[in-house]
C-alpha cells in the first residue's frame, strides 16, 4: 500500500494533516463559540458559519489562478502565514465588544483566504509528483493516501477541542466563553507543525515547485515525462470534460453532507438515545482507532515482504485486540448517545477503508481491469444512492417529521443506531470512489497552464454542493421516504449522466 509512492507525498500529506487538524478543531466548536461569547441566535450563527464555509471552498479558485501565475510553492507558504494570523486573532480573549467582533470577522477572512491559497495548490503539487513515468500508475492510490491523511487530522480534532476546553475550565478556572480560545490556539500550533514539516521535507518535492539545482536538470529531464503541448482544441476539450465531472460532484456533496443536516435530524428524533453491550463500543473513538490498527496490521501481515514487517503487523493486531478486550470488560451497563457523535464515523471509516480500497483497485490493476477515474466517479454516485436506499428501507413505518413540527424535539422512535452507522459506512465507500479519485483526475487532466485554476474549480463545485445541502432540509417534515428517495434519485440521475458521457471522459483520462 505504501510502497512505490514518491517520497514527497509523505511530506505534503503530513503538512496537510497538521493544517486540517487545526481547521477541524476550530470548526468543531466555532458555532458554539459564537453563541456563548457573542450571544448570537441560531439564524445569525448559521449565516456566519455558512458564509465562512462558502469562502473556504470558493477562494481556492482565486488561489489557483494566482498560483498559475506566481507559483504553487509561494502561494502555499503565504497561505500558511495568513491562516496563522487568523487563528492568532481567534485565540486572543478580546471579550464581547465591537473590537472582539471585528477581530473575529478579520480572523474568518484571513483563515478562508489562507485556506484558498493553501488547500488546492498543495494538492496540485501532490498531483505533479506523479508526472514521473515510474509513479504514473500510483496517482489514484497516492491521492487516496493523501485523503486519508486529511481524515486523520479531522478524526481527532473534536476530541482535542473538547478536552482542551474542559482542561481550561476545570484546571485553570477560565469561563466557558474564554475556554474556546484555548481550542483555537491548537490551530496555531498545528500550523507551526505544518510549516515545519513542509520545509523539512521540501527536498523530496523540490522538483515540483521549480527549485531545482543545476546538477539536477539532467536527472529531472530523464525522470519527468515531458509535458505535451496541447492545442487550443485539446485544451478546451479537457476543460469541458472537467467541468462536466464537477457538475456531477456538486450533487454528490449535496447528498454526502446530509450527515450534518437531515441525517443529524434523524439521529436526534428517531435513533435510540442509548446503547449497551458490544454495540456501545463503537461510540468510543479510541475503540475505532484500535479497529484501524487491526486493519493496518492485517495488511502488513499479508503484504509485507519481510519477517520483520509481518511481525510488526502481528504485534499491532495483537495489541489492538487486547485493548478492545480490555475495553469490553470495562463497559458500563449502557451509554447515552447524542446526535453529534455520529459525525466521528465518516473520518474513521475513511482511514480504515483506504487500504482496502487501494488493495482492491491494485488487484484489479494487476488483472488489467481497473476502471478509469470517470467510471469510479460514476460508481461512487451509485453507491451513494444505495446509502439512501438503506435509509428508505430502515425508515419504513416511521412517522413523518411533521409530527414534530412544533419544535419540541420529541423523540419519535428508537431506531437502532446501526442504521445510521451503516449509512455512513456506505457513504464513505462512495466518498473514496469519488473525492480522492476526482482530485486525482483533475491533477492529471487539467491543462498545465490552468492546473491551479481547475483545482480551485473543483473546490467551487464542493462549495456549490454544500449550498444545495439545504434543499433536502426544506423537505424535512414530509414522509421520510420522500426525503431519502429524493436524494437517491438525484444520485442515480447524476450517475446515469456521467455514464452517458463516459467515452468522452475516458478519452482524456
Amino acid at each position: 500500500m505504501f510502497e512505490g509512492q514518491p517520497k514527497g507525498l509523505w511530506a505534503l500529506a503530513l503538512a496537510n494533516t497538521g493544517e486540517r487538524f487545526g481547521y477541524y478543531t476550530m470548526l468543531a466548536v466555532f458555532t458554539l463559540f459564537l453563541q456563548a461569547n457573542f450571544g448570537f441566535d441560531e439564524k445569525l450563527t448559521s449565516t456566519i458559519f455558512s458564509t465562512f464555509l462558502g469562502l473556504v471552498y470558493f477562494l481556492p479558485l482565486l488561489g489557483g489562478i494566482l498560483a498559475d501565475k506566481f507559483g504553487y510553492h509561494k502561494m502555499v507558504t503565504i497561505g500558511i502565514f495568513i491562516m496563522f494570523a487568523g487563528y492568532v486573532l481567534l485565540s486572543l480573549p478580546l471579550g464581547k465588544d465591537s473590537v472582539a467582533l471585528i477581530a473575529m470577522a478579520g480572523a474568518l477572512v484571513a483563515i478562508s483566504l489562507g485556506t484558498g491559497l493553501f488547500k488546492g495548490n498543495l494538492q496540485v503539487m501532490v498531483g505533479d509528483l506523479y508526472n514521473e513515468p515510474k509513479y504514473a500508475q500510483k496517482r489514484d492510490s497516492g491521492f487516496q493516501l493523501f485523503y486519508m491523511a486529511i481524515n486523520i487530522g479531522a478524526m481527532f480534532a473534536p476530541t482535542a477541542a473538547i478536552s482542551l476546553m474542559d482542561y481550561a475550565q476545570n484546571t485553570m478556572g477560565v469561563s466557558e466563553a474564554d475556554s474556546y480560545h484555548y481550542a483555537f490556539a491548537v490551530a496555531c500550533a498545528s500550523l507551526i507543525f505544518s510549516l515545519a514539516i513542509y520545509y523539512a521535507g521540501m527536498f523530496t518535492f523540490r522538483h515540483v515547485i521549480g527549485g531545482k539545482k543545476k546538477d539536477d536538470k539532467k536527472v529531472d529531464a530523464q525522470e519527468v515525462a515531458p509535458a505535451d503541448e496541447l492545442t487550443p482544441a485539446e485544451t478546451k476539450e479537457r476543460i469541458v470534460c472537467l467541468c462536466l465531472v464537477m457538475a456531477v460532484v456538486v450533487f454528490f456533496w449535496m447528498a454526502f453532507h446530509q450527515n450534518g443536516l437531515t441525517l443529524t435530524f434523524f439521529a436526534r428524533d428517531y435513533t435510540a438515545t442509548s446503547s449497551s453491550g458490544v454495540e456501545s463500543m463503537m461510540f468510543n473513538v479510541w475503540n475505532l482507532v484500535a479497529a484501524i490498527f487491526i486493519v493496518f496490521g492485517g495488511f502488513s501481515i499479508f503484504q509485507s515482504k519481510t519477517g520483520k514487517g509481518k511481525g510488526i503487523g502481528l504485534g499491532l493486531v495483537a495489541a489492538a485486540a487486547a485493548f478492545l478486550y480490555w475495553q469490553y470488560t470495562q463497559l458500563p451497563e449502557s451509554i447515552s448517545i447524542s446526535a453529534p457523535i455520529f459525525q466521528q464515523f465518516n473520518a474513521c471509516f475513511v482511514v480504515m477503508l483506504t487500504p482496502v480500497s487501494i488493495a482492491f483497485f491494485g488487484w484489479l490493476a494487476k488483472l488489467g481491469k481497473e476502471p478509469k477515474a470517470p467510471v469510479k466517479i460514476g460508481l461512487g454516485m451509485l453507491v451513494a444512492a444505495s446509502a439512501y436506499v438503506l435509509m428508505i428501507v430502515g425508515c419504513l413505518g416511521l412517522p413523518a417529521p411533521a409530527y414534530n413540527a412544533d419544535g419540541s424535539n420529541m423523540h419519535m422512535a428508537d431506531v437502532t443506531p446501526n442504521l445510521l452507522v451503516g449509512t455512513y459506512l456506505v457513504l464513505t465507500f462512495a466518498e473514496l470512489l469519488l473525492s480522492p479519485i476526482g482530485i486525482s483526475f483533475v491533477s492529471k487532466v487539467a491543462p498545465p497552464k490552468y492546473k491551479g485554476m481547475m483545482m480551485g474549480a473543483w473546490f467551487v463545485s464542493t462549495a456549490l454542493g454544500n449550498m444545495l445541502v439545504a434543499i433536502p432540509g426544506f423537505l424535512w417534515g414530509m414522509d421520510l421516504t420522500i426525503v431519502w428517495g429524493t436524494l437517491m434519485v438525484i444520485c442515480v440521475v447524476a450517475a446515469l449522466f456521467i455514464f452517458s458521457i463516459i467515452k468522452k471522459l475516458n478519452k482524456v483520462s
